[in-house]
């Protein structure tokens, strides 16, 4: 960044004052932090997609009609039931929409969307190590200058 025209969002580093530097800081902090968090998030929905496949292939695929099984309705309430089938489950598409489909199309469905988190995941990693980067400079510039301003005052 530094050196660099300021066009296409681009900022010379060294025209900026320290309180500009620190405010540009602070904003690359926020920045960071929200990513850090979406990337947390997002991670935590792609094992939430593999445990939905491992439980396809442990607990439904391979298993027998009217086993005695727990369902979830929440994070931490389970109620007893039985395994109706085991060729097809239910599959949440999101919002609250549920579609049946057969045990390999539920696994293809969420190797689909963990394949497409990962990529997410992967693509938010480059944005975060990118700010990351800038944030560095921002600090060796802003610590090029005080130095700079504590050598002239004495």
């Amino acid at each position: 960044m530094s050196g660099a025209s300021q066009q296409g969002g681009q900022i010379d580093l060294a025209s900026l004052s320290v309180q500009q530097l620190a405010q540009v800081k602070k904003q690359l902090d926020d920045e960071v932090q929200h990513l850090t968090s979406s990337y947390s998030q997002l991670r935590s929905a792609a094992q939430k997609f593999r445990d939905c496949i491992t439980s396809i292939n442990a607990g439904v695929a391979n298993s027998s009609a009217n086993k005695p099984l727990l369902v979830p309705l929440t994070s931490s309430l389970y109620v007893p039931g039985t395994l109706a089938s085991t060729e097809t489950v239910m599959v949440d598409v999101g919002t609250g929409f549920y579609v049946e489909k057969t045990t390999h199309q539920a696994k293809k469905f969420y190797e689909g969307k963990s394949e497409e988190l990962s990529k997410n995941i992967k693509d938010l990693e480059t944005i975060v190590n990118g700010k990351a980067q800038n944030l560095r400079l921002i600090e060796e510039v802003m610590r090029q200058k005080v130095l700079a301003s504590n050598q002239a005052g004495a």
